[in-house]
């Protein structure tokens, strides 16, 4: 059966460049300069107005024609803008400068290897990459056009700095760019996702896709004002302070961060890199006042873990949020005990091909009284969304029955980039293919079941076994002929499973010998490939891969007999 969000529908908006949106709208000439961006740990802070005078400004240099001292980027003009950073003030400032002038970007993960980051490169066909000063010779590494890498700040000699560019504009006072025109389908940006299936693809997000994420909240909040009374925050002047320590290459940390923040008044405490201490030590410092925290599972068991999490001070926080993977309900339960004033973790499900979120936890009330609550599930439909679940054969599941979530949606991507097989594969006939298990219950309610493509999630990022079969199968001394990989259990949480990989020896593998030849192994997909890559699952030798008549590797067959083994060893244990 087909389901449809019990939110009204999203009302129709012209086709506009999203700056406008953002940055345009009449109620936002009332606003006061409040603090928009603090950094976490050298508390440079920035304004809301200094922060849309450094976009404009760094939208020039972008823009601004090569004779006047700007880059020259015009859109329709093959230029893609990577970045390669950890979460920094300008990493949105830039962000949104591309925006403004209709010039699509691309984000790199801040933990890639140098052959990741070769893959992404070639992938997306960037054409200009800004690089903070600690991954340059990361970005070096890649063979990428000396002359078209940008520092985000600091100073090198011979090479020039997006701040640096930002002063020129302002010294030189190069008149400043217009902003420019987008429709429906300009495209906005490339965001790397292993879809569902294969190596890691790049998914285009066009500005009618954010616009129409933007949408969802001029729906929704009419809705819960209807049934409560407006939020009253803990954070300086009365703000909600969210703290993001979410990379910005990951689609959860770039909205949140640099795109849903501008609807009100808001302060983001930005972390540039993971620290359970520092993040322990942040939230309850008089200065910041959080008011609320997002995650990932991952993170949250990593806290759970920790021994100050007891004695940390989180009166200021009142909501805390958990997304980019299943969080199990007794993580959740057992870490809303330590928030005095937080009653729930609000969790919902998403994912890059949909731009963002496509189902949250809802506010009670909602929909004349309909709205459900249910612990452990991932919410109700957000609104603009159409669902159906699916059989394996392709007829429609009944109410309660699991399938294969189908989407439809204005915030559905545009497709894959460059990548027209994949594209049919999973955007069909205006639906999404999620590649996700899911049931809908009478009351309209999402439940993951589980994963129907090879794509596993580990510490909240999309993991590929097909990228790690074809690393080990292109070890140097081709130690292998065969390989398989697929996740087990021995995550950090119980519902998340870890790489273990199934390989055939080749002749010079069998000479090697089974341990070194592991051993080597192992090591090559450390040194290439992120460490949420590594196969923390093992390695193990076997005389041939299981696979069917078509030649479909048969990965079920090799897990379930790696858990039989495990469960009877555990239990003689």
């Amino acid at each position: 059966m087909y389901h449809k969000s019990l939110f009204p529908d999203i009302p129709t908006f012209p086709e506009q460049n999203v700056h406008n949106l953002l940055f345009n709208r009449p109620e936002q000439q009332s606003w006061p300069d409040y603090t928009l961006y603090v950094d976490a740990l050298i508390g440079q802070r920035r304004s809301y107005r200094e922060f849309l005078d450094r976009v404009r400004d760094g939208g020039t240099a972008l823009g601004a024609p090569v004779e006047q001292g700007g880059l020259g980027l015009n859109p329709g003009g093959k230029e893609i803008v990577a970045i390669l950073s950890e979460n920094c003030l300008d990493y949105m400032t830039l962000l949104h400068s591309c925006f403004a002038m209709t010039v699509p970007f691309t984000m790199f993960s801040s933990y890639a290897t140098v052959s990741e980051l070769k893959y992404s490169v070639s992938l997306t066909k960037a054409t200009r990459l800004f690089v903070s000063k600690s991954l340059l010779p990361l970005a070096l590494s890649t063979g990428f056009p000396d002359e078209r890498i940008y520092l985000f700040e600091g100073h090198i000699n011979g090479r020039t700095s997006f701040d640096e560019m930002i002063r020129q504009v302002r010294n030189n006072h190069i008149p400043r760019q217009s902003i420019r025109h987008a429709e429906r389908d300009t495209l906005a940006y490339l965001i790397l996702s292993s879809g569902t299936s294969g190596p890691p693809k790049a998914v285009m997000i066009s500005h009618g896709n954010i616009l129409n994420t933007l949408m969802q909240a001029a729906v929704i909040a009419p809705e819960i004002a209807k049934v409560q009374p407006p939020a009253t925050w803990n954070g300086p002047d009365g703000r909600q302070t969210i703290f993001s320590v979410l990379p910005l290459h990951h689609a959860f940390g770039l909205h949140l961060t640099a795109v849903r923040i501008f609807l009100q008044p808001t302060t983001i405490v930005l972390l540039s890199k993971w620290d359970p201490d520092v993040y322990l030590d942040s939230i309850p410092k008089p200065v910041f006042r959080i008011t609320s925290i997002f995650l990932i599972p991952s993170l949250v068991h990593q806290l759970l873990q920790h021994p100050r999490l007891k004695t940390t001070d989180f009166s200021t926080v009142q909501t805390v949020m958990c997304g980019a993977a299943y969080l199990p309900q007794q993580l959740a339960s057992e870490f809303v005990k330590h928030f005095p004033t937080v009653e729930r973790v609000n969790e919902g499900y998403g994912m890059s091909e949909a731009t963002i979120s496509v189902s949250a936890t809802p506010t009670l009330g909602l929909f004349g009284g309909r709205a459900k609550i249910v612990p452990g599930s991932a919410g109700m439909l957000l609104p603009g969304f159409e669902a159906c679940v699916v059989r394996e054969d392709g007829s429609l599941a009944d109410e309660n029955e699991p399938g294969e979530l189908y989407l439809r949606s204005g915030s559905v991507a545009l497709g894959y980039w460059n990548d027209e097989k994949a594209t049919k594969e999973t955007f069909v006939n205006g639906w999404l293919r999620t590649g996700d298990r899911f049931r809908i219950d009478k009351d309209e309610v999402l439940y993951f079941e589980d994963r129907t493509k090879d794509t596993l999630k580990v510490s909240g990022m999309q993991v590929s076994p097909v990228e790690i079969e074809n690393t080990l199968l292109a070890h140097p001394d081709k130690l292998i002929i065969d390989a398989s990989v697929a996740g087990v259990s021995g995550g950090r949480i119980s519902d998340e499973k870890i790489p273990r990989a199934w390989v055939v020896l080749s002749s010079a593998g069998a000479i090697l010998g089974e341990t070194q030849t592991i051993e080597k192994l192992d090591a090559w997909v450390r040194e290439n490939l992120s460490k949420y890559k590594w196969l923390r699952g093992g390695i193990v030798i076997v005389d041939k891969i299981p696979k069917s008549e078509s030649g479909k590797v048969l990965r079920r067959i090799l897990v379930q007999a790696y858990e039989e083994q495990r469960k009877a060893t555990r239990s003689k244990l």
